[in-house]
């Protein structure tokens, strides 16, 4: 039974999902006459799994070389993705920071909600500035992957502002764990979810740095396609974040103010 050799672009971020079967189907292998349709893969959303599937490939047939078409290939000037997953970790250090700093200095609501929102523009801009257009690790709609390092921006943030405007300084640890201590090494921004131990891979799609590397991946390469969930995810955090901002204590370090006990006038007649 052969498979078909087309996979349709909107199926390429899924097609690094796959396991060993996925490749023997992609492969479309005749029993009858072994021959091997060309290899598919999507190195975009994953070079280290496009090499995984480049390699079983060639354990498949040993001897006969197999043709290898990369359906949405890398940025040229980043074909392993290490750029990407280097440029995308400031973004997450920036918004733990923003987010800290603006709990911690800002005392109005108001005034952290316009820093949270203010410092998502921000850093949309300036991510695509330094992304897609000094380092070209980006081939995608400037407004696209400017709007997705924003969310994630403001999610990232947010998280960290809206748990330290309701906890404290505890609640700025908290954000820091789940953005970044947490998030990052879960995120799986330099290889992919499916290479993590499960269900931790999974985990940290739910988690803003896993669901905001997927996210740009989807606006950079994919034309949007996949976005739905990663979507999702950073805007539920961002809503959740800046509500806890509006609803927490004004300053998170606001310390009580020991009130003097009264004292007695001594009146001498």
């Amino acid at each position: 039974m052969t498979a078909t050799n087309r996979v349709p672009l909107r199926l390429a971020p899924h097609l690094q999902c796959q396991r060993q079967h996925a490749v023997r189907a992609e492969l479309g292998v005749d029993e009858g006459q072994r021959a091997f349709q060309p290899l598919h893969t999507a190195p975009a959303a994953g070079p280290a799994v496009a090499a995984l599937f480049t390699e079983a490939a060639g354990q498949l047939s040993p001897g006969r070389p197999v043709p290898v078409t990369p359906v949405v290939p890398t940025d040229p000037d980043d074909p392993r993705g290490a750029g990407f997953a280097a440029g995308f970790l400031p973004l997450a250090l920036t918004g733990m920071l923003a987010g800290a700093l603006l709990t911690l200095l800002v005392a109005g609501r108001r005034a952290r909600l316009a820093g949270l929102i203010g410092y998502a523009v921000l850093a949309g801009a300036a991510g695509v500035a330094v992304l897609h257009g000094w380092l070209g690790l980006l081939d995608g709609d400037l407004w696209r992957e400017a709007g997705a390092i924003g969310l994630f921006s403001l999610a990232a943030a947010g998280t960290v502002a809206g748990l330290g405007a309701l906890l404290g300084r505890a609640g700025i640890g908290l954000g820091a764990l789940l953005v970044f201590l947490l998030g990052n090494p879960l995120s799986a921004v330099s290889a992919a979810p499916e290479l993590l131990p499960q269900p931790w891979g999974v985990v940290g799609q739910f988690l803003p740095v896993g669901a905001g590397g997927t996210l740009l991946r989807s606006a950079a390469f994919f034309d949007g396609a996949g976005a739905g969930r990663p979507l999702a995810v950073l805007a539920a955090y961002a809503l959740v974040g800046l509500g806890l901002v509006l609803v927490g204590r004004r300053s998170a370090t606001a310390a009580r103010v020991p009130v003097a006990p009264p004292t007695r006038a001594e009146v001498t007649v």
